[in-house]
């Protein structure tokens, strides 16, 4: 018996340091392969019809503003403004009737500038795979500028460029280390998940009619 809990024991810390290189190496990957691809620098983001903004919740658990959010509605209003891009794909999660992403977006942007009939609703954005191959797949969208922190935008431009897309990742302020230490500690997680999805072919929740871009 302790023969066979001994074994098992050796299994489980085999499999505890397989998954540990695992993580490491993937997020090495992504960091290594999308950094030539994101910028804080407006002036090193490529001209693109679409922008593809990811989405957060305007508000954290305890209903303080989510700088996230904000940060990145500045972002891609300013990208908007700077002539780079012409519309604006907002995509996020819409899984309940008290909680849209979208139209959070929508609002906060056409109050920064940008015209309503510019900015195009993605619903289904449950996660960023969803949010990038859906431009792609729904909105025929095949050059992107791709608007989050930069964390994001590392994961979400390796996903486009898996996917046989051209996309640059223009960089939102980030929070400070503390108040996003959660979000950081995440993120060494989903870059894993996102090779994960890539192996296995997992595919966005919802498909759905085209929708066109003018």
């Amino acid at each position: 018996m302790k023969k066979i809990i001994k074994n098992i024991f050796k299994i489980f810390l085999l499999l505890l340091v397989a998954g540990i290189i695992f993580i490491a190496w993937a997020n090495y990957s992504i960091k290594k392969d999308s950094g030539p691809f994101v910028s804080y620098n407006i002036a090193d983001v490529p001209e693109a019809k679409t922008g593809l903004l990811l989405g957060t919740g305007k508000l954290l658990n305890n209903g303080t503003p989510n700088a996230y959010f904000y940060n990145r509605i500045k972002a891609a209003s300013d990208l908007y403004k700077s002539g780079k891009i012409q519309y604006i794909i907002v995509s996020g999660d819409n899984s309940t009737k008290d909680y849209n992403e979208p139209e959070d977006m929508q609002q906060a942007l056409t109050e920064n500038g940008v015209p309503k009939d510019k900015i195009i609703l993605d619903h289904a954005g449950f996660r960023t795979l969803d949010s990038v191959v859906r431009a792609k797949d729904i909105f025929s969208q095949t050059k992107l500028v791709i608007i989050s922190q930069k964390f994001h935008n590392e994961r979400a431009v390796f996903l486009a460029k898996k996917n046989g897309m051209e996309a640059f990742g223009y960089n939102a302020a980030d929070v400070n280390k503390y108040a996003g230490l959660k979000t950081n500690l995440r993120e060494y997680f989903a870059k894993a998940k996102a090779y994960w999805d890539l192996l296995f072919g997992i595919e966005p929740k919802f498909g759905g009619e085209k929708i066109v871009i003018p």
